[in-house]
């Protein structure tokens, strides 16, 4: 049986796991999870493909593809804590059908049952905590994104104080391997990896996390909250 983590309990493992040098990581599922997931799973392909997101450009991902949905199913029996949507869940702009009723399924179907969950908004209330400044200050960072050193300039300032030391710039799923070998070769010189690249962070963060024996985060759309001064 699952235990549900608050957002200052996870901030707290994340705290632990940087503290003994151990590897964590942490996915989230979110609509465009479930549509990958759903994938001739529990919805046939002429289904996943009427949905919008599933025809979009800019997810980083072209759809039909059945090999990054197992590569996701394995992620998420993978992952150190795992966020799932609340069931009244009024904070991402989906249709109801597509969150956690989607997740309830597709865990169903593929007997996914996490040892840790939180809720899957935790990215965007992260950067308002006190424990996140604690979390990043000092810290040596790896940023993973479609354009990193944006990110790079906000953590650096007030009131985070990170130290951005490696960057790798992604945009699309045919870059997980390159993005793999890029962090194992990074992986004397950073501490956290804040992985922002949609679905595919969720294929990112446990596999940098085993790779390096790291902390990985799927980051999601946090930057868009992070605090600028």
């Amino acid at each position: 049986m699952s235990t549900h983590l608050s957002l200052p309990a996870v901030l707290r493992r994340i705290l632990r796991a940087l503290k003994n040098k151990e590897a964590f990581s942490l996915v989230r599922i979110g609509d465009g999870e479930n549509i990958v997931i759903s994938q001739n799973s529990v919805w046939p392909l002429k289904k996943v493909m009427r949905e919008p997101w599933a025809k979009r450009k800019d997810k980083g991902v072209t759809l039909p593809n059945l090999r990054l949905r197992d590569e996701l199913v394995r992620s998420v029996r993978k992952a150190t804590v795992v966020g799932i949507l609340d069931k009244n869940d009024r904070m991402i702009r989906a249709p109801r059908y597509l969150k956690r009723r989607l997740t309830d399924r597709v865990f169903r179907h593929y007997k996914l049952n996490p040892r840790l969950t939180c809720n899957a908004i935790v990215n965007r209330v992260m950067p308002y905590e006190p424990l996140f400044r604690k979390v990043v200050k000092g810290r040596r960072i790896l940023v993973v994104n479609r354009n990193p050193s944006a990110i790079k300039s906000v953590l650096e300032r007030p009131p985070y104080r990170a130290k951005v030391t490696a960057m790798i710039r992604f945009a699309h799923y045919r870059q997980i391997r390159s993005a793999l070998r890029k962090a194992a070769r990074h992986q004397r010189s950073f501490d956290l990896a804040l992985i922002t690249c949609g679905v595919n962070a969720v294929i990112l963060a446990p596999r940098i996390a085993r790779l390096t024996g790291k902390v990985a985060i799927d980051f999601g759309q946090a930057p868009k909250f992070v605090k600028r001064k």
